[in-house]
This record gives C-alpha cells, sequence and structure tokens, in this order.
C-alpha cells in the first residue's frame, strides 16, 4: 500500500513538473492570423514578451558630425568598401560598429596595435571588410527578405564578436555505417532540430545547399526524392529551428489544412521563402569564402566556417530587434555599389 502510494506521488509530481514546464502562465494573448476554425493564431506570454524586449533594445546612434566634404577614399588609406562615405561619417561608423560587435576589445579587435589604420595584419579587418560588404548586399539586393527595415552589423552580433546563433557543419552528421547501416543523423537530439530524433543537419540539407524543402509530392506517386521519408524528416527538422529561431508556431506562416497550399499561406511563407534564400546565398558567397582568412581555432570540428541560419539575426523575434530599424542612421550601410560586392 505504502509502495503504491509513493508511486503515486511520484507520477503526480512528474506530471506537475510536466505542466508547469510545459503551460504558459495566465494572461496569454492570441492574436488570429488566418480563417476562424483553423487554429491559425499565436499565442504570447506578456511575460516572456517584456523580457523578449529587454534583449531586443536598439543601441543609441553616435550624435552626427559635419560633414567634412571629402570622401574617406581621399582621406585614409585602403579603404575598399566604405570609399564614397564622408570621411567624418566614416568615423561615426567605425564607432559605432566597435560598440555593435567589440566594445570589451575596442578597435584593437580589428587594427593591429603599433600598426597603421591601414594595415590588414588582423584576420579580423579582413573578416570586417568582407561583412561590410555582406550588409551592403542585404540590404541593397534582399529587399524581398529585409523590406527597407535593413540590418546593420548589430543585427547579428549584440555586442559579440561571433554572434551567439552560428553554426557549423555537425560531427555526428557524417556518415556512419555499422551493423543497422546509416542512422541518417537522427537519434542524436541537437539544438538545431528543436532536441527531437529528427536529423541534426538540416541546416547542411537546406541551408548550405540548394535543395528542394517538400514534404507533400507534387504527383500521385512521388517522380523523386524530394517526398521521401528521410526528406520529410530533413523538412520537419528545418521547421522546427524556423519556429524556435522567430518564436512563433507554424501557422505564423502556414495554414494548418494544407501546409503545401501557397494560395492558403499566409504573406509571413512568402518573406521566409526569400529568407531561407537569402542565408544560402550567405552562407555560400561571403562566409564560405572566407575559409582561409579565419585561423584553426575559429574552425568548426571538421574545419568548416562559422555560418548563419534565422536564429542568427531573428534570436527568438519574429521580426529582428522587434521590427526596429538601424539604417536611418547609418544609411551608407544600404547603398549598392562595385566596392560592396568586390572580393
Amino acid at each position: 500500500m505504502k509502495f503504491r502510494f509513493a508511486l503515486a506521488l511520484a507520477l503526480l509530481a512528474v506530471v506537475a513538473v510536466g505542466l508547469a514546464l510545459t503551460l504558459q502562465h495566465p494572461p496569454v494573448v492570441a492574436i488570429q492570423g488566418g480563417y476562424r476554425g483553423l487554429g491559425m493564431m499565436q499565442v504570447y506570454n506578456p511575460q516572456t514578451l517584456e523580457a523578449k524586449a529587454a534583449t531586443n533594445r536598439v543601441p543609441e546612434p553616435s550624435p552626427k558630425l559635419d560633414p567634412s566634404g571629402q570622401p574617406s577614399s581621399a582621406v585614409y588609406q585602403n579603404v575598399q568598401v566604405l570609399k564614397d562615405v564622408d570621411s567624418n561619417e566614416l568615423l561615426r561608423l567605425m564607432n559605432d560598429i566597435t560598440q555593435w560587435v567589440a566594445p570589451d576589445q575596442g578597435c584593437a579587435y580589428c587594427h593591429a596595435e603599433g600598426e597603421e589604420l591601414s594595415s590588414d595584419k588582423l584576420y579580423t579587418k579582413v573578416v570586417a571588410r568582407r561583412m561590410l560588404q555582406m550588409t551592403r548586399h542585404i540590404n541593397a539586393d534582399w529587399k524581398s527578405h529585409v523590406a527597407d527595415t535593413g540590418v546593420t552589423c548589430y543585427t547579428c552580433h549584440r555586442g559579440q564578436p561571433v554572434p551567439a546563433y552560428v553554426w557549423f557543419q555537425d560531427p555526428s552528421s557524417v556518415d556512419v555505417h555499422g551493423l543497422l547501416g546509416n542512422r541518417g543523423g537522427k537519434n542524436a537530439p541537437a539544438p538545431s532540430a528543436g532536441l527531437t530524433a529528427l536529423p541534426s543537419d538540416p541546416f547542411e540539407a537546406f541551408l548550405d545547399y540548394a535543395n528542394e524543402i517538400r514534404v507533400v509530392s507534387a504527383t500521385a506517386l512521388p517522380e523523386d526524392d524530394h517526398s521521401s521519408i528521410k526528406q520529410t524528416e530533413w523538412t520537419y527538422a528545418l521547421m522546427i529551428n524556423i519556429s524556435n529561431a522567430l518564436g512563433v508556431n507554424c501557422t505564423f506562416c502556414h495554414n494548418s489544412r494544407s501546409f503545401f497550399a501557397w494560395d492558403q499561406s499566409t504573406p509571413q511563407r512568402a518573406t521566409a521563402y526569400h529568407g531561407i534564400r537569402l542565408v544560402r546565398d550567405l552562407n555560400k558567397n561571403y562566409l564560405e569564402g572566407l575559409s582561409a582568412q579565419f585561423p584553426h581555432e575559429r574552425l568548426g570540428p571538421l574545419g568548416d566556417v562559422p555560418k548563419i541560419n534565422c536564429r542568427t539575426c531573428h534570436q527568438g523575434a519574429s521580426k529582428p530587434l522587434l521590427g526596429a530599424s538601424m539604417i536611418k542612421d547609418y544609411p551608407e550601410l544600404a547603398v549598392a555599389s562595385a566596392a560592396s560586392n568586390a572580393r
């Protein structure tokens, strides 16, 4: 009898802990995003929103300086990207970038002490130059995703030299053939797949390569492997990651009666479509090209460079920095130029 009573108490304790971890304390706010009866709504907890607002505050911009009337390339040596920026504005921008990326390290994070500012001795300066090119490219060429809100270095870095949410190739995703065959990256719970038993490498499958993201076949009998079970598991792993990255559930983009149908989806799905392709573009054309610049200790376990995913910018918010735009204070980061795409 005592054993049964103890067992019942233990079960109640487990249930109580489970409810405490999964249910949100009231009050909660439900916002409907689609037709009634389809469950297309987002549920928000005001306490969670307060914490999110605290981590998404936009830093105050430095006061603007009077223009010097001279482009930075005429005043400073080895300016390769921001040639068209007024030389005084360049100083202001460099000061704020230091606060966005390396507030503790200061200017010496990119500029070697005892060297001319024009020196490229530190790899961090070479990488920073490429990141400026990338920022301009995003703001000028990917309005289909960032619109006029745009991005700055702070969007990802948030005061850290290395953004908090970058990724490397997962060593567990490397094919391991055993008695029971290749496990396909599954059953190795990883944050990238929401700690599920789904494949742990959705980034490699979809954000490093332009693979089709599909679950439902377009024909009665699948004609290729885009609707295979493995493809489906990869897709769900990626969708779980995106959901966590934006702090939303599936119905933020999809109509739950037909995840496949575009004409029944929300406008956010089109924005996400372009966002996935933006991430692929940046990983392939900007970040992976820096592999020769990074020292060994900055590479992943398999020797690859740090890459980005949706969470790198969004960090738990459906819009990075809760939709606040910093571009109005730094319009030079939204200018397309030949220099912005120079290698």
